[in-house]
């Protein structure tokens, strides 16, 4: 059971960030064609305002599709609000980091401005400062990397069913998910928005966004699979959960 909540929460958490993303585009005034909780095939949905809202079948995902004839189209919108929508993912999970550590504190401490505001703010960037200076081991460690499997697996044997720790490990995956996506590789947001403002700079280094993402989805395709493996190797061993 603690396994399947845990994966339950990180499917939301992703979901949040999915979120984030379509809320600020209709704030931007970009057009959405489909909102998708999910991956893949569609197992139920509906339209609404000229969005498709999708349910697909594989969870532990979700995307937002502008409702944009080309890449032209999507150049035409204003770098600002381009950076925006690739900030609002990351922003939805900051803010839900923020939201469960002001409620922890205030438990903990008693209802204050700096329980509710100021130290989640602290808390939060000193998190994402740790995530940041742990992103070298990547590359010189990568044996200590886990993907999904590992997180479920970890998360559910230290969580249980107890709730504290539930928003706990909310907290740091919120922050781990919005610092990995301002990572500058494309295709994730930070590559996306490094990628804007070069171009805004120097606009022949178009021709290379298209390979530079192929290039990423490759990458972090391969990350994938290579951390499955390792994650199902640890549980295999009883190294995880």
């Amino acid at each position: 059971m603690s396994y399947l909540l845990i994966f339950c929460t990180v499917s939301l958490l992703i979901t949040l960030h999915e979120l984030g993303h379509f809320l600020a585009a209709k704030r931007l005034g970009i057009p959405i064609a489909r909102f998708s909780v999910g991956l893949g095939p569609k197992l139920w949905g509906f339209k609404l305002g000229g969005t498709e809202y999708w349910l697909s079948m594989i969870p532990c995902g979700g995307y937002v599709l502008p409702a944009l004839k080309d890449e032209e189209a999507f150049d035409k919108i204003p770098l600002a609000n381009r950076i925006l929508f690739s900030l609002g993912g990351p922003a939805a999970n900051i803010l839900g980091a923020f939201v469960c550590l002001s409620l922890m504190n205030m438990v903990k401490i008693g209802v204050s401005v700096p329980s509710a505001i100021y130290l989640p703010l602290e808390q939060i960037w000193q998190m994402a400062r740790q995530m940041g200076a742990a992103i070298p081991l990547v590359f010189s460690q990568p044996e200590n990397l886990s993907g999904i499997v590992g997180i479920v697996a970890a998360g559910g044997a230290h969580v249980g069913l107890n709730f504290v720790k539930l928003v706990q490990f909310s907290v740091l995956l919120n922050v781990n998910l919005a610092v990995f996506n301002l990572l500058p590789l494309l295709p994730l947001d930070g590559g996306k928005i490094v990628m804007g403002l070069l171009r805004k700079i120097y606009q022949p280094l178009r021709r290379l966004e298209m390979p530079l993402t192929v290039g990423g989805w490759v990458l972090l395709a391969g990350l994938t699979l290579y951390v499955t493996a390792l994650d199902l190797a640890r549980v295999a061993y009883g190294i995880l959960g």
